[in-house]
């Protein structure tokens, strides 16, 4: 018994430095974004009737690349406002070992980056704040976050979500500056979702399920937007009202 805990510990340990080790990556890929020259990236903006904005009195994610942009900026402002409730919850330290609380602490930081970061990017292109996704409200209904189950099994749904996600929507990215941005930030989702698997089942080979790996081809699955937002709809934790008419 004890040398299976040891095995858990050092898996633990592991998986927290190869997130740590993520989330300085992303922030040096934030740094790129941050640096690209607007004029550069109006090229892939979308017709001007698809800008993200209001349309009939609610946000519309628009389309083209923005729309992709603002799609992800959408689901990664759910992910942050879910972690930043897990780690700040006033029962944090008493449902959660320790180890289990550095790899949670981690994940809203990295959540938290890739909103700003997403916020950053598209701040950078737009022409007007108008076209900028306001800030979602959300509403958990009776999820306890003093309940250890509970938190898992709703940050497994989010980061496969996530994964399905930018896998599905990486085919409608025509500027490969994006591409590459969003394929750095897939890779880190992938790790988030694998390190929650490990926590809910250590020792498994839950980490790359066959419900999320597909056994064709070995890859993640790929949902495109339509039904991603479906998806997270149905989960009823997004209060804030948009739409996507312009996304596959």
């Amino acid at each position: 018994m004890k040398k299976v805990q040891v095995e858990e510990v050092r898996s633990l340990h592991s998986r927290r430095n190869f997130l740590k080790i993520s989330g300085i990556t992303l922030a040096g890929a934030g740094l790129v974004m941050a640096g690209c020259s607007s004029d550069d990236d109006k090229g892939s903006n979308p017709d001007s009737n698809q800008l993200p904005g209001v349309r009939d009195g609610v946000f519309d994610l628009g389309g083209g690349d923005l729309g992709v942009l603002t799609y992800a900026y959408a689901l990664e402002q759910l992910e942050a406002d879910f972690y930043t409730r897990v780690v700040n919850s006033n029962t944090f330290g008493s449902t959660f070992s320790a180890e289990e609380q550095a790899v949670l602490a981690d994940l809203y930081r990295h959540e938290v980056i890739h909103r700003e970061f997403f916020k950053a990017a598209i701040s950078g292109v737009i022409t007007s704040q108008d076209q900028l996704l306001p800030s979602l409200e959300f509403d958990y209904g009776s999820l306890s976050f003093s309940s250890r189950s509970q938190v898992l099994a709703t940050a497994k749904t989010l980061e496969d979500t996530g994964v399905a996600a930018y896998n599905g929507a990486g085919r409608y990215i025509t500027t490969p500056d994006y591409l590459v941005l969003a394929g750095k930030i897939v890779s880190i989702e992938a790790r988030h979702a694998s390190a929650i698997r490990s926590l809910i089942n250590p020792g498994s080979a839950d980490f790359a399920g066959d419900d999320v790996v597909t056994s064709s081809n070995g890859l993640g699955q790929a949902v495109k937007p339509s039904g991603i937002i479906s998806a997270v709809s149905a989960l009823d934790i997004i209060q804030t009202p948009f739409t996507a008419q312009f996304l596959p």
